[in-house]
């Protein structure tokens, strides 16, 4: 066989092989570049994915751990006061101030549906006396959980060295989150009002989570944002017996996005293996 011959078939042949591999890719990642990492379980099976072990910068998806801990270790009904630290909290917030008291579920509420930080640090406080001894709560939690790929280093989600998860981490938090009836029940809400003890401040509250009303099905996570996280999301929708899991992370158009996804993932076959949509 001559050399330009053998040059041609081994041409093709490396071709065929780049060829396939590439199929393979784009079945398990049919969504490409939507976000810089992102996970669809189906009746919790993973399907499709794009880096779902990538470290990166969780925001407000971090809440998720926050509420689950706080439901865990405190209760509901208790009122929780409101510190110096805490009312000094920045990003978005509700506007406490130091010396204010709030039934926790209260501050559960403004921490999960509008992302409060206020309110997150006043619920880290209460638990464990200060946000530093509630951190290291969250690290043992997640480490109890198997989250190998997550360490936190605030409450709230702020960005901060070290500070990071992973979407498969993340998928596994939420659906752990989402076992807690009055986690459940909280993260499907689209709005409501909570006030301090003595109802002298009063605060409307609506669900960041757009999907929530909106999308059919949908009934929680929630959302985040910070500089070097970007937009992220965690969506769960369910249609008659199938359940559907989206993990977004760094998601600049999420909200279009996630809609797509879901939908192709509630057209999925039951029982087909992962492939394009």
């Amino acid at each position: 066989m001559s050399y330009p011959v053998r040059t041609a078939l081994l041409l093709v042949f490396c071709l065929g092989i780049c060829a396939t591999a590439a199929r393979v890719e784009a079945a398990g990642d049919p969504f490409g570049n939507v976000a810089a990492a992102y996970l669809v379980m189906i009746d919790g099976r993973e399907v499709w994915a794009r880096n779902p072990s990538a470290p990166l910068p969780p925001g407000s998806l971090t809440k998720m751990m926050t509420g689950l801990l706080v439901l865990e270790r405190a209760d509901p009904g208790q009122l929780a006061t409101v510190s110096r630290e805490a009312s000094r909290e920045t990003g978005t917030r509700l506007g406490l101030e130091e010396g204010d008291r709030m039934p926790v579920i209260d501050l559960l509420a403004a921490a999960l549906l509008g992302s409060a930080n206020d309110a997150c640090h006043a619920l880290a406080d209460h638990v464990s006396g200060s946000e530093k001894k509630f951190v290291v709560l969250m690290n043992a939690r997640a480490r109890e959980m198997g989250l190998s790929g997550t360490r936190f280093a605030n409450a709230c989600g702020h960005d901060a060295p070290g500070m990071r998860s992973t979407a498969r981490d993340l998928a596994r938090l939420a659906e752990t989150a989402m076992g807690n009836p009055v986690f459940a029940k909280m993260a499907g809400l689209e709005d409501g009002w909570i006030s301090t003890a003595d109802a002298g401040k009063k605060f409307p509250l609506e669900n960041k989570n757009l999907l929530i009303g909106r999308y059919r099905g949908a009934i929680g996570v929630k959302t985040g944002f910070t500089g070097s996280a970007g937009k992220c999301l965690v969506a769960l929708a369910e249609r008659g017996r199938k359940r559907v899991l989206l993990v977004m992370l760094d998601a600049p158009d999420r909200w279009w996005k996630a809609e797509e996804i879901l939908d192709a993932a509630f057209a999925h076959g039951p029982g087909a293996s992962a492939g394009p949509p």
